[in-house]
């Protein structure tokens, strides 16, 4: 898919703006805007165009040319989607204009780039080190770094207090500044990295006056492994395996984005058996996923009850994918073509048994916690993100819909057979943790319609398509997305026409998530955190990458 563009109109706008723009239509297509347009072409697409949305930003070495980013853009009233591309020849001093105030999503995006990449973003607040060390040595993802110039740190990372930014001089010099982050009178306590309320390892510092929350920093990286650098060096088929060690909750949709784009480049097109299965497991892995965050937020609130409930009735679902994948919270089930192996003789009985079992078990879940007064008092009202919010920061999933943001993958660019089924887009319009909990509880209702609809219409053919084994794609670049439990996770691929990938990115769905944490937090207390942070639903190794 083209992303919309059949007429490309928008295309044809933003060239006619800007005559310097060049179009490429290798892979999906991408509009390249030179540096020192992109402000203008970005404020005409956000202001003058409406593409509120900044659905993934890419840095990329791309050698000689320079350094620069690939950018996702989509506006949510007309579904028009369109690819830009800007980069700085000057590869010792690359520098690009930040887009963080068009945009909230890009100040976390950007970060990533500068700490991978080393490319400036003039006009950004903060541009500190996002995963790695304030004392790491070069910038990962460039074509040229040498893992050699960084050891094992023998000694403890001093916290940096110092916001950084960069302003060009009139000479083209670069001017650095540092703000603090925390005034000297501010009490700023430390929550995190090993904290049951972070949902992983994850840092908050957060400034307290009394028991409100005035503003929130948010550490990442305590278990970044560098999965796109290794993919650099990966075979198609050997990328695969990284991806179930991102949401290892959404292990089977994350394949399932990589699987379709490598199949896109490829021009593969798989069979309808193939299609009717992954969109089924897919399914399978939302309800499951669904189930532990309402466990983990009873949990977390001390409604030990509903944790129990929701492992008893998960286990019913990972006992199903076990039987047929061989594994239970990483399944490695979806192939480059098709699916490892074909459904286990039970599988369509299991599976509708499964859904009989769970339909009146929901029931329980909403005497226990829905109507209590206590779980309703602690939810409703708190943690509120408003739906212009969602957007700007990109805060898709569960979260998105909660402020009214109709954002679901499967209904706006379908995928598998999600044009075939009927299902309910589940939105409210409250924006807080008590819309984020029933939307995520109404999605699994949905889930089991999606499956009865299809589990006794799986057709006849193969679960797996012929493929070399070597693959190589041809040059271009192309993005594909999913609806995971949590969000949109997307795969941005370049090729060269190599064996392995040029530039791999995953558009991760937490990351939106905690980025707009400061923004939801303030005005709060303290021990909202721990409902806001449980309704956000984040999984760190997602975020890390």
């Amino acid at each position: 898919m083209r992303y919309n563009m059949e007429n490309n109109s928008i295309k044809d706008r933003i060239m006619a703006a800007e005559p310097s723009a060049q179009w490429s239509d290798a892979g999906d297509g991408m509009l390249s805007v030179p540096v020192q347009a992109f402000r203008k072409v970005a404020e005409t697409l956000k202001e003058g165009e409406g593409f509120d949305f900044l659905r993934s930003l890419t840095g990329a070495d791309w050698g000689d040319e320079g350094l620069g980013c690939v950018y996702h853009f989509e506006n949510t009233s007309t579904g028009e989607n369109i690819v830009l591309r800007t980069l700085d020849p000057d590869r010792d001093n690359a520098a690009l204009p930040s887009v963080h105030d068009l945009w909230k999503g890009a100040d976390l995006n950007e970060r990533e780039a500068y700490d991978y990449l080393g490319i400036k973003f003039i006009g950004h607040p903060d541009l500190r080190r996002l995963y790695l060390r304030d004392d790491w040595k070069g910038y990962p993802l460039r074509k040229d770094y040498d893992p050699s110039w960084n050891g094992i740190p023998e000694d403890n990372e001093e916290t940096n207090d110092a916001a950084l930014s960069y302003e060009v001089t009139k000479d083209g010099s670069f001017i650095l500044k540092r703000h603090p982050l925390f005034e000297d009178d501010e009490y700023v306590i430390n929550i995190g990295p090993q904290h049951p309320a972070t949902h992983g390892v994850l840092r908050f510092r957060v400034s307290l006056e009394g028991e409100i929350i005035r503003k929130l920093d948010v550490h990442c990286g305590y278990i970044h492994r560098g999965i796109e650098k290794m993919c650099e060096s990966m075979t198609y088929p050997q990328t695969l395996g990284l991806t179930d060690r991102l949401d290892y909750l959404g292990a089977m949709q994350n394949r399932h984005a990589l699987c379709m784009c490598i199949e896109k480049a490829m021009g593969l097109e798989v069979s309808d058996r193939i299609q009717y299965i992954r969109t089924i497991m897919d399914e399978l892995q939302r309800i499951d996923s669904h189930l532990l965050f309402a466990s983990c937020l009873a949990q977390d609130m001390g409604a030990l009850e509903v944790f129990f409930l929701g492992f008893r009735d998960r286990e019913k679902i990972l006992d199903i994918l076990e039987q047929t994948t061989g594994g239970r919270l990483i399944q490695t089930y979806n192939t480059i073509g098709g699916v490892q192996a074909d459904i286990h003789p039970d599988f369509v009985r299991k599976t509708k048994e499964f859904i009989s079992y769970m339909r009146p078990k929901l029931k329980e879940y909403h005497e226990i916690f829905t109507g209590n007064v206590i779980a309703r008092t602690r939810l409703v009202g708190t943690g509120v993100l408003s739906r212009e919010d969602a957007i700007s920061f990109g805060a898709t999933g569960g979260t998105g819909r909660a402020s009214g943001w109709a954002c679901d993958v499967r209904k706006r660019h379908p995928y598998g057979v999600y044009d075939k089924v009927d299902f309910k887009e589940i939105t409210f319009t409250e924006g807080d943790c008590f819309a984020r909990y029933m939307v995520r509880m109404k999605e699994i209702e949905e889930s089991m319609n999606i499956i009865e609809q299809l589990i006794d219409n799986i057709p006849e053919g193969e679960y797996q398509m012929k493929v070399r084994p070597l693959i190589k794609l041809p040059e271009g670049n192309w993005y594909s997305a999913v609806e995971g439990s949590r969000g949109e996770f997307g795969v941005y691929l370049e090729s060269r026409g190599d064996k392995s990938p040029y530039r791999l990115k995953f558009r991760s769905t937490g990351l939106p998530l905690v980025s707009c944490i400061d923004t939801i937090t303030r005005g709060a207390k303290i021990a909202d955190l721990i409902a806001i942070g449980g309704t956000l639903d984040y999984v760190v190794p997602d975020i890390d990458r």
